[in-house]
């Protein structure tokens, strides 16, 4: 396969300026795929999904609002405005209908995505990820995790950050994936972090318009993770009418990352799918 040039641009929507990743078909297609990163990330965890996509398909990797070199606007943040902040962005570029794959917070992003404007959304790729609100008790985690980031800072919750979300092989075997989520926490301002956090928190519950997804869905979750459960990937998979639920072996709540090559592939039957 040859290898495709990937671009890095900017665009103005809004209030913000939204930093992307853009890789084009090198033939005419009529598939756009748009990555969707998890909390505190950036678009940087897409990068062997960019580079080994099929070159039929047009691939766009985005920072979202306040994380990476997005920049944060009002700094008022929700999954609503991260959602809505989508379909701008794919107006500006004129992108009629794209696949949406999100991993984590992506994955909320996606579905209230297709709440508010399904007609735009042809198939969509949620990993470890779930539809369902926060509890009274993960809601609490949320805020003291804003308390930990105010008292003593990113460093020590980019550790325990990678402590969760890799597996314990992975954290060994993979230094460069790790230390990749590190850094990409650390560019985040603790602000961007602590508004974040309180975005997840107050998460609109989108588990009701679950039966109403007319299109293909993908639903693969880490073996491992050690965030989402699986009995909440399965609860989506018995409400969604057209899905297939995979779950990758030996990986955490970050499968693209531990096992990208097998990530790719199930990206990739699903493309063709579509």
């Amino acid at each position: 396969m040859a290898e495709r040039l990937i671009k890095s641009s900017k665009i103005r929507i809004g209030d913000i300026s939204i930093s992307y990743y853009h890789k084009k078909a090198k033939t005419e297609s009529d598939k756009t795929i748009i990555f969707l990163h998890g909390f505190p990330f950036n678009k940087n965890m897409w990068r062997a999904q960019l580079d080994t996509l099929p070159d039929h398909v047009s691939a766009i990797a985005v920072d979202i609002r306040g994380h990476g070199n997005s920049t944060a606007g009002h700094g008022f943040f929700s999954i609503d405005v991260f959602a809505k902040d989508l379909r701008v962005f794919m107006e500006k570029l004129d992108i009629q209908q794209a696949i949406l794959c999100g991993v984590s917070m992506g994955g909320y992003i996606a579905l209230r995505a297709y709440e508010l404007f399904p007609e735009r959304i042809i198939g969509l790729v949620l990993s470890d990820t779930h539809s369902k609100a926060d509890s009274n008790a993960a809601k609490q985690r949320r805020f003291d995790s804003i308390q930990a980031v105010l008292n003593h800072g990113r460093r020590p919750f980019a550790i325990g950050f990678v402590e969760n979300v890799f597996t314990s092989q992975s954290i060994e075997d993979m230094p460069e994936a790790t230390e990749l989520i590190k850094s990409s926490i650390r560019r985040n301002s603790i602000s961007t972090i602590c508004a974040t956090l309180l975005a997840l928190a107050s998460r609109t519950d989108t588990s009701a318009s679950l039966f109403q997804i007319e299109v293909p869905c993908l639903l693969i979750r880490g073996a491992e993770d050690k965030i989402t459960s699986k009995q909440d990937m399965i609860d989506m998979a018995n409400a969604i009418p057209n899905n297939r639920f995979i779950e990758i072996d030996n990986a955490g709540h970050l499968p693209n990352l531990e096992d990208p090559r097998r990530f790719t592939e199930l990206l990739t039957e699903f493309l063709e799918e579509v």
